[in-house]
């Protein structure tokens, strides 16, 4: 199901995602923060689409000074986990973190809108990551997390 809230105009088209990071302090005071801070803060989300006829509202916090009506669903995300135990419907969470930013699965081992200390069912096995070698050792698998509703 999917929400409407207010984000940056330069994000607000279909297909973007992004990852609520919360309330700033510049929200203070906005007679639109009831539109905009309806999100789980930390949670991944996907434009599913622009409203039509809707104006720019004037925003304190993005960097084009204004925001658009979107609607929002909870996004997927692709992470790498422990090949051990790996099958849809199971549950797993992420290794930890990796300081090899330059490896090809850096952003599947710590995606943006999935934390370390929490666990995730697994909704789909894609299979090999895409590094050849992982640097810490890590038996690793590809998979995609169930979106979650709700808050």
């Amino acid at each position: 199901m999917s929400t409407v809230t207010l984000i940056g105009t330069r994000l607000a088209s279909e297909g973007t995602e992004f990852v609520y990071r919360g309330e700033s302090s510049a929200c203070e005071g906005c007679p639109y923060r009831g539109q905009c801070l309806n999100l789980v803060e930390g949670r991944r989300y996907r434009v599913t689409g622009v409203r039509d006829g809707t104006q720019a509202l004037d925003c304190a916090v993005h960097a084009d000074a204004s925001v658009r009506a979107v609607e929002v669903e909870p996004a997927e995300i692709t992470a790498n986990v422990a090949s051990r135990g790996a099958y849809a419907g199971s549950r797993a969470s992420l290794e930890g973190p990796c300081p090899h930013v330059d490896c090809p699965s850096h952003e599947l081992c710590e995606p943006l809108g999935a934390d370390f200390d929490e666990e995730y069912r697994i909704a789909e096995v894609q299979g090999d990551p895409p590094h050849e070698v992982c640097h810490l050792d890590r038996d690793l698998t590809t998979v995609t997390f169930e979106t979650t509703d709700g808050g």
